[in-house]
């Protein structure tokens, strides 16, 4: 062959997609590398039993299906798989390839036609299909690829979903005298807190969404007390639920759920409750199982659910949640659509909240919503947004004005710039000298800039704080007698103290990653006196749970405090403190804590429901795929009155504004008919 010829020639297949001895040994050194998980190559060769005869190109399928889970997408979208596949796969997970590495990702599939890849999956016994139930699912017309639990729980949550979004009788006149009662008038602008109230009172499904201070707690809580309150004119009264994904949410909407229920009338707060729980406790998690003893058979006792921090919440926790939940009985998400999406896999409140920015409300909404509040929404959309007729979009309401950071505060400037999407905007935020917004530039991984700002949180003079001021209050309030109360009040003082700064990241591995930092913060420490050591157990250190635990009544995200008290003999011990959501504490003997981490910095993902005086978000110098809109706005809005941007590479920001997550899912398409625009697939 000339080689003219050759310049036209097919691409030749990687040997691993032609034999599958070959294949595993690549997916061995993937697995070595970290690229993909153990529980992924244990699955090509349980699949490899189930079928001697499998193609390797569906064994290499299912396992990017598996890792794609992993990384919080439903499926895979073989597609994108072929199109970008090094990005799509986010491989390696924490970190820049190698110019030397091979076997990467785009090397195996450039080969690879996207015709053979779907034949090669429609003719395997491992695939399903409309009458048999196999390991994997291949959605009909689509080159969405599914292992067979997740195309279910996503099937059902669709189905569940979609029997609660017909509208509801409501006495429009009752309801209205009460809307007027609550809200009175606002002069200037649309009372997007009342239209919410308005909009899922009539609704047997619906979401309040919004960005940090918009008041989706008071939006609630109002909404709460119109619903009690027709109830009651019928002569009975609601069994109303609420929960949120973990212990720390749960405590942080107890609280603000007590502050807005004592603003109302006496007579509206009868019958709204105050204490809320976690799913897992809500639905009643079975230890070492994936069931809850509240299921479809065993229904919950509850005419309303009402579930905060939605955004954390994964398909499956919501098809759990579904099935548990009477066939009558309401359900309300609240939640922040524009933060990072759930740990676990699926990207529920984003897919059904991709387009409530722009309100797509149909006539009869509309008309409703002025007739029960007399305000003139029709007029926004008709100028800011879009109409729509989709029955799921005439169940959302997005609170659009914070509360909580003004025009002058550049939190919440910094925040809607980054979802903008647009660097510069950030930049010219970041430029305008906000006294609640710093910067650090690190020069390099060893600038002890970072240390100082972890100590002391800014300046000397400056109100912001870092960690030595707990530490300084672990000793200066320290009780001298082994007394309950007096303990308690401390480690209360301690907790709060602790919670004034908290360092975020975006890695987990690496000297810009949790393990590294949390040894680096505890070496400064210790180096300055404040703690006594850095390995093991001491005085002062702070663990974050990482798995549930059951038997403690500890759920994961929960953070404690390691503290030395006095016992009854007198004799000095270690135990950790944990905060419970209904305010109480809990100590517990270090040596019962199986599951948990130091968590003087933790992942933006794993702060989804905290809330800190000063928070430091910290990206990292490489490009990562990790980065993006959602981390940023999420890490940013962490902070209640401080906020400090760390780099070490200016670009790393700008790449993370342009980049957002898209999680692989047909919920969205499955509800409405029609799918998100393709982007970039992240986590």
């Amino acid at each position: 062959m000339s080689a003219q010829t050759d310049l036209f020639a097919v691409p030749r297949r990687h040997p691993a997609l032609l034999q599958v001895e070959a294949l595993e040994a690549l997916l061995q050194r993937w697995q070595e590398r970290n690229w993909i998980r153990a529980l992924d190559l244990a699955l090509a060769r349980f699949l490899r039993q189930l079928d001697p005869d499998a193609s390797p190109l569906v064994l290499l399928a299912a396992v990017l299906t598996s890792h794609q889970l992993g990384r919080g997408h439903i499926c895979a979208d073989l597609d994108n798989l072929l199109s970008a596949p090094d990005a799509a796969l986010s491989l390696p997970p924490d970190g820049e390839f190698g110019e030397a590495l091979p076997d990467r990702p785009a090397e195996l599939l450039q080969g690879l036609d996207r015709t053979d890849w779907l034949a090669a999956l429609q003719a395997s016994r491992l695939v399903s299909r409309e009458d048999t139930a196999a390991p994997l699912r291949l959605e009909p017309d689509s080159t969405r690829l599914y292992l067979y639990r997740q195309w279910r729980y996503e099937v059902e949550v669709a189905a569940g979903l979609h029997a609660r979004l017909q509208a509801l009788p409501v006495d429009e006149p009752a309801l209205r005298r009460q809307l007027q009662g609550l809200f009175g008038g606002v002069e200037g602008r649309l009372d997007w807190q009342q239209l919410a109230c308005a909009l899922v009172a009539g609704r047997r499904f619906g979401i309040i969404t919004g960005g940090p201070g918009t008041g989706k707690t008071t939006t609630v809580v109002r909404l709460l007390a119109l619903l009690q309150s027709q109830a009651r004119a019928g002569g009975r009264n609601l069994r109303i639920r609420l929960a949120a994904p973990t212990g720390k949410a749960a405590a942080r909407l107890t609280e603000s759920i007590s502050g807005a229920v004592g603003s109302l009338d006496e007579p509206l707060q009868q019958g709204i409750p105050r204490e809320v729980t976690t799913l897992h406790r809500l639905l009643g998690a079975r230890p070492g199982t994936r069931r809850f003893v509240h299921n479809a058979d065993n229904p919950l006792h509850a005419d309303l659910v009402v579930v905060d921090e939605a955004s954390m919440i994964d398909l499956e926790m919501m098809h759990q949640l579904l099935q548990a939940l009477p066939r009558q009985a309401r359900l309300i998400l609240l939640g922040d659509k524009d933060q990072l999406a759930s740990v676990e896999a699926g990207s529920v409140l984003g897919d059904l909240c991709a387009e409530a920015d722009r309100g797509g409300y149909d006539a009869q909404t509309l008309a409703r919503l002025q007739r029960l509040t007399g305000l003139d929404v029709a007029a926004w959309q008709a100028a800011e947004g879009e109409a729509s007729t989709q029955p799921l979009a005439q169940s959302i309401a997005m609170l659009r004005h914070s509360h909580r950071f003004g025009a002058d505060s550049g939190i919440g400037s910094l925040a809607r710039a980054v979802n903008s999407g647009q660097p510069e905007d950030v930049h010219r935020v970041l430029a305008q000298g906000f006294a609640d917004l710093a910067q650090l530039r690190l020069q390099g991984a060893e600038d002890r800039a970072l240390e100082r700002l972890v100590m002391q949180g800014g300046p000397q003079d400056a109100a912001a704080q870092g960690y030595r001021h707990y530490l300084q209050r672990l000793q200066a309030e320290r009780p001298s007698q082994a007394d309950a109360a007096a303990l308690d009040d401390w480690a209360r003082q301690v907790l709060e103290a602790f919670g004034r700064f908290q360092l975020l990241c975006a890695l987990r591995r690496g000297p810009w990653g949790v393990e590294g930092l949390n040894a680096r913060i505890a070496g400064a420490l210790a180096q300055a006196g404040l703690i006594e050591r850095t390995e093991g157990w001491y005085e002062g250190r702070p663990v974050l749970v990482t798995h549930n635990d059951y038997g403690l009544g500890l759920m994961n995200g929960d953070i404690g405090m390691t503290l030395a008290r006095p016992d009854d003999a007198g004799e000095t011990v270690l135990r950790v403190v944990f905060p419970l959501a209904d305010g109480s504490l809990k100590w517990v003997l270090p040596s019962r804590l199986q599951a948990v981490e130091t968590v003087y910095a933790m992942t933006v993902h794993k702060s989804q429901g905290s809330e800190f005086a000063h928070t430091a978000l910290l990206l990292p110098p490489a490009v990562n795929p990790v980065l993006t809109r959602e981390l940023v706005y999420t890490g940013i809005t962490r902070a209640s009155q401080w906020f400090t941007l760390v780099l070490s590479h200016p670009a790393r920001l700008d790449d993370a504004v342009r980049a957002r997550v898209r999680r692989a899912s047909g919920l969205r398409l499955r509800l409405t008919g029609t799918d998100l625009v393709p982007d970039q697939y992240n986590v």
